[in-house]
């Protein structure tokens, strides 16, 4: 799959958002398209981005019983985007019935979308992650032990912490998907992330993607901040 950085479309509304986009015109990118974006516009704005040449990773985050992430992988993989997830913490019957419902929802003609299971959100500190979901462990340990459970289950990777992308690699494989948030170039404001990284700093860590918002979405010039952001994850 494309290696270019992943954006996050971190906007309200498609208005917003195609505006955004058409900063870039023919540049075929790989964006995010979360929560937020794809409750508002649906699947008509996943069509217009496939109708551009992008590469769409869809951030759902679905986490529920396993028959219903079941079903509602089959109808996500039919919409032609690259990348989707679940949280590992929905436990391995839950990402099993997602692969299953991937693998069957997915039209002949296309390729079956990458599945990665969400460890520890990268705004989630240690401190937080003990006191409020009562795990008694440090924050790595649990990262790396979803990390287990999603390779297990067959799923393609997981979204962590370039600061765990090594570790995950060594419990798992090479091959196994390490797609890295918190991302900021030096001297950007870290806003709501904990855990942090530059482009080139989770090349080195081991990092397969990198996902970048408000560093090149709220530049001055975002067509300037993202080919920082490219050349230097693509330098190391």
């Amino acid at each position: 799959m494309v290696q270019k950085p992943i954006i996050a479309l971190d906007f309200p509304d498609r208005v917003y958002a195609e505006q955004f986009l058409n900063q870039f015109q023919d540049e075929k990118l790989f964006v995010k398209v979360g929560m937020e974006l794809f409750y508002k516009e649906g699947t008509s704005f996943i069509n217009w981005l496939k109708s551009k040449g992008h590469y769409i990773f869809l951030d759902l985050k679905l986490h529920d019983i396993p028959n219903t992430v079941y079903s509602s992988m089959k109808v996500l993989a039919g919409l032609g985007v690259d990348m989707v997830n679940v949280h590992a913490a929905g436990g391995s019957k839950m990402m099993e019935y997602a692969l299953k419902g991937l693998e069957e929802g997915t039209p002949k003609e296309m390729e079956r979308p990458k599945l990665i299971a969400v460890t520890q959100l990268t705004s989630t500190s240690e401190e937080q992650m003990q006191r409020e979901q009562l795990i008694d462990r440090k924050l790595e340990d649990s990262v790396i032990h979803y990390a287990k459970l999603a390779f297990k289950a067959g799923l393609d990777g997981v979204v962590c912490s370039a600061l765990e992308a090594g570790e995950i690699s060594d419990a798992t494989n090479k091959s196994f998907l390490k797609v890295t948030p918190g991302i900021r170039m030096i001297g950007d404001n870290s806003h709501d992330q904990s855990r942090i990284v530059t482009p080139s700093d989770a090349r080195k860590l081991g990092s397969n993607h990198i996902v970048v918002g408000r560093s090149i979405t709220q530049a001055e010039n975002p067509m300037q901040a993202y080919e920082r952001v490219k050349h230097e994850w693509e330098l190391n």
